[in-house]
């Protein structure tokens, strides 16, 4: 059995964690401890979408999911064919409308996801607020360098950066027009805008 502690952790951390605790094995038995019920929910609805049997039981505050998984449950396959040139565009360093402060956390963590998929987008395109996740913000800034380095083009629009004075700022990916932005998301197979 291989036990993840998850304790103490926010969405998107303890699915990740599962994730890769079961990624590491072909057959067997994972468990997740954890101790808020979003998280509990949230690894329970992951299991159930791979195929796995869970079972989850709470001691003092602490919620212990058990996960089995069997060689009988077959991977999900991505058709490739058909999702070669997702582009995501993301005009905000928040997500969302609301509370600005969860609209930042909201946004790492999802760029912090990405970087934990096994299908990535072919181009992100950041513009407007945007930029601040390429040119200003140290965290974005480290994951979007492994989502380049796993080949994934970032791209920034100029004109945001130099209308925030942030041209010289700029750390990750390079910076692009307004023709090539309409042009990635024309040629792109899909657009998602978080």
């Amino acid at each position: 059995m291989i036990k993840v502690n998850a304790t103490g952790q926010t969405c998107p951390i303890p699915v990740i964690m599962t994730k890769n605790a079961l990624k590491n094995i072909t057959e067997g038995i994972v468990e997740v401890s954890i101790d808020n019920k979003i998280s509990k929910e949230n690894i329970e609805k992951f299991s159930k979408e791979m195929g796995f049997s869970s079972i989850t039981r709470e001691e003092n505050g602490v919620f212990f999911v058990t996960i089995t998984k069997t060689i009988a449950v077959e991977e999900i396959v991505v058709d490739s064919k058909n999702e070669d040139n997702v582009v995501f565009v993301i005009s905000s360093d928040k997500m969302g409308e609301g509370d600005s402060t969860l609209g930042e956390t909201l946004m790492k963590g999802f760029i912090y996801t990405l970087t934990e998929m096994e299908v990535l987008p072919k181009a992100i395109l950041f513009y407007n607020r945007g930029v601040f996740l390429t040119a200003s913000n140290e965290v974005t800034i480290k994951d979007l360098k492994i989502l380049e380095e796993r080949g994934v083009e970032i791209l920034s629009c100029g004109a945001c950066l130099n209308f925030y004075s942030l041209e010289g700022n700029l750390s990750v990916g390079s910076p692009t027009n307004m023709y090539n932005i309409i042009d990635k998301q024309m040629k792109a197979s899909k657009v998602i805008k978080p």
